[in-house]
């Protein structure tokens, strides 16, 4: 195993990571050589709070915690548990139907409003100028908040795919349009997308005045999207990836297997490292505390560059079957 002080080395000369998050692990690795023995605290190593700052100066904590069907049961409680391990960057939507839950989890939390990032989306089925202003209103208003961090186009388009279908070029610009005013109004401090590919971008750019702060992507190993990434990056928008370790699809991936026993920790481990060395911000989720509290220390393993190098060659594996332009694949 390389040492500390070798890892960071090659952290500093690696050119497939972005600079801040590059700089956030290197500093990270430093300051834990440079600790004594003293107990560590169970809530994990703040990576819960640490950020990179978007294109409009707003900083966004890497790791968040991704609510969609975490909260069928409990949703409080589980909001609730995840604020108590460390988690302050919330990720939400109005399809989830958990905005209440996320509100009052914040509220009652005792921890003032201004540590939360919290993000929310506008439903595929109301696309549009007066729509996206009705539906964030009420996205506001189920959280309980004076404003949110961020507001998402969910999906690109309502129609699925349909080959004869192509007024979600205008319903993007004109939801976009209304986003714009609310961002320009201070109801949201940065706006962004999910689920766009390239010519999905390229249409909104071509009448958009804000370049959209993040794009909102499925991400992990066995699928990287690497041609919207690569868009991402070069158009200065940060990309966060959701179902950033596969779910329960790739843990029998054989690489995966191979790394996690290398490395003596679990399969979701590796994949999230993965999703922060790459340069992501990640969205973990689970119901168990436990387990959240591993999320947050997903930051404590750092994979060399040639484990690294195997898991972008991977074929594809662990797609969820969901795709902006066409129905859901059931897998």
């Amino acid at each position: 195993m390389k040492t500390v002080e070798e890892l960071v080395d090659q952290m500093k000369r690696s050119e497939d990571l972005q600079d801040d998050v590059r700089g956030i692990f290197a500093e990270f690795l430093l300051s834990q050589a440079e600790e004594d023995d003293e107990e560590k605290p169970e809530q994990g190593t703040g990576m819960g709070t640490n950020s990179i700052r978007l294109n409009n100066g707003v900083d966004i904590p890497i790791i968040g915690f991704g609510t969609y069907k975490t909260t069928v049961k409990d949703g409080y409680k589980v909001i609730s548990d995840a604020i108590s391990v460390g988690y302050r960057h919330l990720d939400t939507a109005a399809l989830y139907e958990n905005e209440e839950d996320v509100g009052k989890a914040i509220r009652e939390s005792g921890i003032p409003r201004e540590e939360f990032f919290v993000t929310s989306k506008l439903a595929r089925y109301a696309l549009g100028y007066e729509n996206a202003k009705r539906e964030f209103e009420t996205s506001l208003q189920k959280l309980g908040l004076e404003y949110m961090d961020l507001y998402l186009i969910h999906w690109p388009r309502p129609d699925y795919g349909d080959p004869n279908y192509d007024d979600w070029v205008a319903l993007d610009r004109e939801s976009w349009r209304a986003m714009e005013e609310l961002y320009e109004a201070g109801k949201i401090r940065a706006i962004g997308v999910s689920n766009f590919l390239t010519h999905h971008l390229e249409k909104l750019l071509e009448n958009a005045k804000v370049v959209p702060a993040v794009n909102q992507l499925e991400l992990h190993p066995g699928y990287l999207q690497e041609d919207t990434v690569s868009f991402c990056r070069d158009h200065g928008i940060a990309v966060e990836a959701w179902s950033p370790n596969g779910r329960a699809r790739l843990a029998d991936n054989p690489l995966l297997l191979e790394l996690a026993e290398k490395y003596q920790t679990s399969v979701p481990a590796v994949c999230l490292s993965f999703g922060l060395q790459s340069g992501y911000i990640i969205l973990p989720k689970s119901t168990h505390p436990d387990r959240m509290k591993e999320n947050l220390l997903a930051d404590r393993l750092i994979l060399e560059d040639a484990d690294m190098q195997k898991i972008q060659k991977m074929p594809q594996a662990g797609w969820s079957g969901e795709h902006p332009d066409q129905e859901t694949v059931q897998i």
